[in-house]
């Protein structure tokens, strides 16, 4: 019966073979159903694929092994993705400034408001007035007319930020930050919220534009002891600052107990 099975099987295997091949089957005690599986499996790729490629009888063992590997083995091939990291911007140091805007108005801080307001301060209260370290950077696409800054209340770890809530207006904020680390600002991360461009033009003028938020500028009310607040170009508001490097030393500047 074993006999008979053998000869079966190999006249059904010799009729895949291609024309000029013969294979020869030997029993073998300890042959798994595994194998008899990949011996059927290559032999049904061998017929699709492998005969075209035969040129005459002189054929052998190693060129028969090397195409049933080739049809029982899956490579299987693993691709690394690297995605790019992030574009950084990059800090390139700080300078203390005394800051009034357009009409010639101080900053005081308000901190039972956490605001930031604009106020004509009369002689002798200058020790009212607050400055602020400004932080630069180096933008990962620099431009020639405008620095990448982030604000601080000097003697806090209060920084100015900028939010935009879905459609409505941006509003201007003043953040703790303990851990100054936090500001190594990666491009498009929320941080970026810190950011300001700095653009100065003729004797001092600047203006301090959201990085984010690109058309919205930190501004001052016309009316005196109003709040600091990010506005429009087209705003009935004042939009340009005087900044004076202060010396570390010798400066006033404060924050103030109103």
């Amino acid at each position: 019966m074993e006999s008979q099975m053998k000869c079966n099987m190999s006249e059904m295997w010799r009729s895949k073979m291609p024309s000029g091949m013969d294979l020869e089957i030997s029993h073998h005690p300890i042959m798994k159903m595994k194998h008899v599986v990949n011996i059927i499996i290559a032999m049904e790729r061998f017929k699709s694929s492998a005969t075209e490629s035969l040129l005459g009888t002189e054929f052998r063992d190693e060129n028969l092994l090397n195409i049933m590997l080739d049809n029982i083995v899956e490579e299987q091939i693993v691709f690394e993705r690297s995605s790019t990291p992030p574009a950084q911007f990059t800090w390139t140091g700080k300078e203390l400034y005394n800051v009034t805007d357009s009409e010639k108005r101080s900053l005081i801080l308000v901190q039972n408001s956490m605001e930031l307001h604009a106020v004509m301060l009369q002689g002798g209260s200058d020790c009212q007035k607050v400055c602020l370290n400004m932080s630069t950077y180096v933008h990962p696409a620099p431009s020639s007319e405008a620095r990448t800054v982030a604000l601080n209340i000097k003697g806090t770890d209060l920084y100015l930020s900028c939010h935009k809530d879905g459609e409505g207006p941006c509003t201007l904020h003043l953040e703790a930050v303990e851990d100054s680390s936090l500001l190594n600002i990666a491009s498009g991360s929320d941080m970026v919220r810190f950011l300001f461009n700095k653009q100065t033009t003729g004797l001092n003028i600047t203006t301090l534009r959201s990085v984010p938020f690109n058309d919205w500028y930190i501004s001052t009310a016309k009316q005196d002891k109003k709040p600091v607040e990010m506005c429009l170009e087209t705003a009935q508001r004042h939009r340009t600052f005087n900044l004076d490097l202060a010396l570390e030393a010798a400066s006033e500047c404060q924050v103030s107990p109103s």
